[in-house]
């Protein structure tokens, strides 16, 4: 008799299943590019609404038609560099060589870091030359909100162009805002980075999506009917057993960025949005749903692997749901 193919049950690409150590995401690859700015921005996740947009690809069989389109919103205050960080090169890889702090920084960034009284050095002693790569910390605003905030994230971004134009940039940028007109254009990709939403201690049925069990089954009806051999004994973690779900970091790739709106009336509820409250600063439109609860730090990167068949012009938008 032929043997019946089953595949497991939920991939064991994510591993360990276990809690995020913060609550924003921490990227180590940005994708390269020759422009001298940020690689990314990041904002806030105020929720979901949709959108009647004028389809513009190319292949569509509804191209030049209102087509109905599901938005997340995030509301993306601007945010300061807090330091200039210096790498070079060694047999381990990059390894961080220098720092330099802006000398003025918001109060409310002793809430999360301890700010030194006095630097000794001064940004001209630094020479781009004598480095293979240069970085910025970034820190946000949340004061800026109405999410009931006041301890700023702080967080690495890359920078491109040439290290001379990655040193001026930093340099004219250190301590000032940047705005998310700046760095990202309507129309364009984006990697989104995020904590999922935590769901707690969860059981092999809802984690991984086993089978229950026929009901005079031995033991236990929803868990796996086979733990592994019993030599060795030992439990295989490839196995589906009960645990930590929800509250990981997870990456999407190639996120629609519809519009960079300047003006929150165009969205905003009479009464707000649900778990959030009003928008106040500049938000964003990507295309369908993002990982992450209400009011968590999303941050978006440039596409490090784009999607050629995603328009790279913004659609018009005929309606906005509120």
């Amino acid at each position: 008799m032929a043997k019946a193919h089953k595949p497991r049950r939920g991939s064991l690409q994510y591993w360990p299943r276990k809690r995020a150590k913060r609550a924003y995401a921490r990227v180590k690859t940005f994708a390269p590019f020759k422009e001298a700015k940020l690689a990314g921005f990041c904002g806030y996740k105020v929720g979901m609404t949709h959108l009647l947009i004028t389809d513009n690809k190319s292949t569509s069989m509804t191209k030049g038609k209102n087509i109905f389109c599901p938005v997340t919103i995030i509301e993306c205050p601007p945010i300061k560099t807090a330091s200039i960080l210096f790498y070079k090169k060694t047999t381990n890889g990059l390894q961080l060589a220098s720092a330099f702090m802006a000398p003025n920084l918001d109060k409310e960034l002793k809430r999360k870091t301890i700010i030194p009284k006095k630097t000794k050095k001064k940004i001209e002693d630094f020479k781009p030359e004598e480095f293979d790569d240069i970085a910025v910390i970034v820190y946000t605003q949340p004061k800026l909100t109405t999410i009931g905030k006041k301890k700023p994230e702080m967080f690495r971004l890359a920078l491109g162009g040439s290290i001379q134009e990655k040193f001026e940039w930093a340099k004219a940028n250190l301590g000032k805002e940047v705005q998310i007109s700046d760095i990202l254009k309507e129309g364009q990709q984006v990697d989104i980075h995020a904590i999922t939403k935590g769901k707690g201690f969860q059981g092999p049925v809802k984690r991984f999506g086993v089978a229950i069990r026929q009901h005079k089954s031995e033991k236990t009806k929803r868990g796996p009917a086979n733990l592994g051999a019993w030599h060795p004994h030992h439990g295989n973690f490839t196995v589906a057993h009960a645990g930590q779900m929800g509250y990981h970091q997870r990456t999407e790739y190639n996120k629609w960025l519809i519009k960079i709106g300047t003006n929150p009336e165009e969205i905003n509820q009479k009464s707000g949005f649900k778990r959030y409250g009003l928008v106040k600063n500049n938000y964003v439109l990507i295309k369908g749903s993002i990982a992450g609860a209400n009011k968590r730090l999303i941050i978006l990167t440039n596409p490090i692997r784009p999607n050629k068949k995603i328009p790279s012009q913004a659609p018009a938008i005929s309606y906005v749901s509120k």
